[in-house]
């Protein structure tokens, strides 16, 4: 295989790799390896532009008929059924390790049981008011700006995933996928990605722009709060990275 054939190639596992973990899709997985983790990690914002899509079409659908709250809410459903709940169920326990106070072994342990604590919790009701409130406030001003913010937030979300696996970045704990995944991506590719992103979403109305990098920054410093406390990154941090870009991302179109 030429070294054009093995690029296509490689970009076809990531995206395999990347569809079949972060999204309910139904797609075969052909390589689980840490090559392919790191084409699906800088592939990420892929799927966020399909999953933003899919919820900016179903919640603008419903703003029409049953008014922009309800739009609001059915997008953030959208979200979570297409991902079966992964990334909030990485906020809440990421939220039950960081405020638990224990040394990182048990925090660790904490965030690995089943059950949802009083900060995880707190943590996911609070953010997913906030994903509902701010959609519901651009679905009112436009079907369009509301399906145009959902977009957005799920592109910024799945931006986050690269710094998330930056090759600096450890693997707080063996196994798992934030195993597979941390340290595959390079600097420069999180940079031109997150550029990219941006430069795309502030083609379509400059303050996207603005909002997918304030939303990336946000999770860059919770990044930074989960490699002190944790020692590196799990599944959870990479979960709780991709809602809070997000959610970043809707607040500060909100506020613009």
């Amino acid at each position: 295989m030429n070294e054009e054939g093995a690029r296509r190639a490689g970009a076809s596992a990531g995206l395999r790799f990347a569809f079949g973990t972060l999204t309910v899709f139904r797609v075969r997985v052909h390589r689980w390896d840490r090559s392919a983790g790191g084409a699906a990690m800088a592939l990420a914002p892929v799927v966020g532009v399909v999953l933003g899509a899919l919820a900016g079409a179903v919640g603008a659908l419903v703003a029409w008929r049953g008014g922009a709250l309800l739009g609001g809410i059915a997008a953030v459903a959208v979200w979570a059924v297409a991902t079966r709940g992964l990334h909030l169920d990485g906020v809440a326990d990421v939220a039950d390790g960081l405020g638990s106070g224990k040394p990182a072994e048990d925090a660790l342990r904490i965030m690995k049981q089943s059950d949802i604590g009083p900060f995880g919790v707190l943590t996911l009701v609070l953010l997913m008011l906030a994903q509902v409130a701010a959609l519901a406030g651009q679905f009112g001003a436009s079907l369009w700006r509301g399906a145009l913010a959902a977009g957005v937030a799920a592109t910024a979300g799945r931006t986050a995933l690269l710094w998330g696996c930056l090759r600096p970045v450890p693997a707080a704990r063996p196994g798992g996928l934030g195993a597979m995944v941390a340290g595959t991506v390079r600097p420069v590719t999180a940079v031109l990605v997150t550029l990219l992103v941006a430069a795309g979403a502030a083609a379509l109305r400059w303050q996207c722009g603005v909002a997918v990098l304030l939303g990336v920054a946000l999770a860059g410093g919770l990044l930074r709060r989960c490699v002190r406390r944790f020692g590196g990154v799990t599944g959870d941090v990479l979960g709780a990275l991709v809602e809070t870009s997000a959610t970043g991302a809707l607040v500060a179109l909100a506020l613009a």
